[in-house]
């Protein structure tokens, strides 16, 4: 048995899902049936208990796992070690984050990330904020950058830093001469909202009902990029981070307000499964991410 085989597993293992074992890997659904079938053959046991509906391990399977999670564990703080004897930063990065995120705040820490470890490779995805905790819980990914995180047993949360949020109109909507609005206000407009399912339209639901305020959105969206082109347009008014929003304001295309007497803030996370193995890349990206502002970032940047 190679560490492949046990990595292949224990991904098919902690997914429950041949499609997605074969997809981290690089390799075919069938391919990763046969290496289940041949470490079956290898310890002659069966691994899985065909008799159940659902992926269900047997006792034996059990065991061979634990002692795979193992293995790789041992390996991958070898090979993490080994790299910090040479005082050498390389290898690759995985990141999972939301559209806003990745798009408005992570470029600027790539790009300077990338300008000190050259060496190191950063691969990022954009995702609904419940797929990167899917990649990050299913080892498909090595952080995920999400908003409003979420505690759960198998994960590290480290915060990252706390976003603003602003209501912002079109430049001929009637608030769009003035700096501040009381929140009972709100009710009079047209709001575009995220779809309900993302931690920022959840948040804002909950502001306005501990408000006594009763919004419906007259529009859904699933990104930040949507509702900013939808709000352009005069089509409603939405709370959205400030953030996100320094292009259109740089260019008149968005006006920003603030709630009255209130600081609505959305904080930023950085999430990795529990027991994994930061390598030196991973733990100067993520000391990167904690103890610089993005302010910061983009002027040491020249932005």
């Amino acid at each position: 048995m190679h560490l492949e085989n046990f990595k292949i597993f224990t991904d098919l293992v902690e997914s429950q899902s041949f499609s997605r074992a074969a997809k981290v890997n690089g390799i075919t659904q069938s391919a990763v049936s046969q290496q289940m079938r041949a470490m079956e053959k290898h310890f002659n046991v069966l691994i899985v208990d065909r008799a159940q509906k659902h992926f269900r391990l047997t006792p034996e399977g059990q065991k061979i796992y634990e002692s795979a999670r193992q293995f790789l564990q041992l390996s991958e703080q070898l090979a993490s070690e080994l790299q910090e004897m040479r005082k050498t930063v390389s290898g690759e990065i995985h990141i999972s984050t939301i559209y806003s995120i990745g798009l408005h705040e992570l470029p600027a820490y790539v790009k300077m990330f990338l300008q000190e470890y050259p060496a190191v490779n950063v691969r990022v995805e954009y995702r609904r904020s419940n797929l990167v905790y899917e990649d990050v819980l299913h080892n498909a990914m090595d952080l995920g950058l999400v908003a409003f995180p979420v505690k759960h047993r198998l994960l590290e949360i480290i915060p990252f830093h706390e976003d603003q949020l602003v209501l912002i109109c079109a430049p001929k909507h009637p608030l769009a001469n003035r700096k501040e609005v009381p929140i009972e206000e709100l009710s009079q407009y047209e709001f575009i909202g995220f779809d309900q399912d993302i931690p920022t339209r959840k948040a804002t639901d909950q502001l306005f009902k501990d408000n006594k305020i009763n919004i419906e959105p007259v529009r859904e969206f699933d990104n930040i990029e949507t509702v900013k082109r939808a709000v352009e347009i005069d089509a409603g008014i939405a709370l959205v981070p400030e953030a996100t929003i320094i292009p259109e304001l740089k260019q008149k295309l968005l006006c920003r307000l603030q709630i009255k007497g209130r600081r609505l803030v959305r904080p930023l996370a950085i999430i990795h499964r529990k027991g994994r193995v930061l390598t030196p890349a991973l733990k100067q990206f993520i000391t990167m991410l904690t103890t610089k502002n993005l302010f910061q970032v983009q002027q040491e940047n020249g932005g």
